[in-house]
């Protein structure tokens, strides 16, 4: 069978990731989180007191974008993929609330995206791969074979990020959640360098009201289409 690209963008915390993850255990592809790695140079930004009072000290990170390197490595108990950042685990760190309060204007950076972008085509070159994000149909790969939109309403997606934290025992407010859900819409959508859009041919799901299963399936018919 041949292999091809599959590349599934969408709003945050849409469960495009998760829908991405099992797909590629399923069809034993490469999965790979784009978001997580925006997450780890917000880390290293945060970090290093990279944002200011007045926000991110633009030069300063340009300057240490070679020092940032991010790689994955699967994880047999959990069967998914861990994010590495320069050799050490962040997986945790990435998800915080902290992170995802810092993480757009980091991706609005052209020279972040253009390293990203880089890293994420090399990833990617020889096919066989899951990739997710926000310009992965658009930008990294407007070739690619399957190309997905993922939505769903911000309630929704609030509501499943809070879930999440909580599940990993960690600190989550609701209200806080839902507006930085629609906070990143907004920043997402409207910033100049590559902004969330659905490609022209990409497939739209609307999964608001659809499980985990339901997901799962639409997505792997939609493959075993593709790849016919």
């Amino acid at each position: 069978m041949k292999k091809i690209t599959i590349a599934i963008d969408g709003h945050s915390s849409c469960g495009k990731s998760t829908m991405a993850k099992d797909l590629a255990r399923e069809v034993g592809y490469v999965y790979v989180d784009t978001g997580a790695m925006y997450r780890s140079v917000t880390l290293f930004a945060l970090r290093n007191g990279l944002f200011t009072a007045d926000g991110i000290d633009e030069e300063a990170l340009r300057q240490r974008m070679p020092e940032i390197k991010i790689s994955f490595k699967f994880n047999a108990e959990t069967g998914r993929p861990d994010t590495y950042l320069n050799g050490e685990l962040v997986e945790q760190d990435i998800r915080t609330m902290e992170v995802s309060n810092h993480v757009s204007p980091i991706a609005t950076l052209g020279f972040v995206r253009e390293a990203m972008v880089a890293q994420q085509q090399q990833m990617g070159k020889d096919k066989g791969v899951v990739m997710d994000g926000r310009d992965i149909g658009t930008v990294v790969f407007p070739d690619a074979e399957l190309k997905v939109f993922v939505t769903a309403s911000a309630e929704v997606r609030a509501l499943r990020r809070y879930d999440e934290l909580k599940g990993k025992g960690m600190e989550a407010d609701y209200d806080e959640i839902l507006k930085n859900v629609q906070e990143r819409d907004y920043i997402d959508s409207h910033r100049e360098v590559s902004p969330l859009k659905k490609a022209d041919d990409a497939l739209e799901l609307d999964n608001s009201n659809m499980t985990i299963a339901e997901q799962k399936q639409w997505l792997l018919d939609r493959f075993n289409e593709a790849v016919k």
